[in-house]
């Protein structure tokens, strides 16, 4: 494999870099970058290579810190009332206390939608089928125009709506 640098000379040095981001919702993003690149260009770029066995300590808590920095750690958010944290609840998979909802919400929600794909139901009720369902829906909206045909006094309406809900609930 030659240098994707000088393409001249065969590339001995690999490096690969591996970013994690952190965005405002606590999802963690990865990035990878690999380079290969001979020995001229690596020291040209500056990047370490090679077995160095004279590292002093400093040099090492150096590197560490530098390593430390990349990594962006999220705000330590505590429940008031119960206690627990983000890490807490992330941990056992359960929240603490009915507060926990308000204040874990942004992580609930981002949560439920990598679990099930959506943030919001959009499947059928259990145990109920299709036709049972589409019956409920058309009741729902027959008792509401009922409503307000009553309201606007529309007595002749109401009962034809009334006369319709009877035949739809079998009574």
């Amino acid at each position: 494999m030659l240098c994707q640098n000088c393409q001249q000379n065969e590339a001995t040095i690999h490096v690969t870099d591996i970013d994690h981001k952190v965005d405002a919702s606590g999802t963690t993003e990865s990035s990878l970058c690999e380079q290969h690149l001979c020995e001229a260009c690596a020291k040209a770029a500056d990047v370490p290579h090679g077995p160095k066995k004279n590292k002093s300590v400093q040099e090492i808590f150096k590197l560490l810190q530098m390593s430390a920095q990349k990594v962006r750690r999220e705000p330590s958010v505590t429940c008031p009332d119960c206690g627990m944290t983000l890490a807490e609840f992330r941990q056992r998979g359960r929240l603490g206390c009915p507060k926990d909802y308000d204040l874990f919400g942004t992580h609930l929600a981002e949560l439920v939608e990598r679990v099930h794909g959506a943030a919001q139901h959009v499947g059928r009720k259990p145990g109920v089928d299709d036709a049972a369902l589409a019956r409920l829906r058309r009741v729902n909206e027959l008792q509401a125009a009922l409503e307000n045909a009553i309201r606007a006094e529309a007595y002749e309406n109401a009962a034809r709506i009334r006369d319709e809900l009877k035949t739809i609930r079998g009574n």
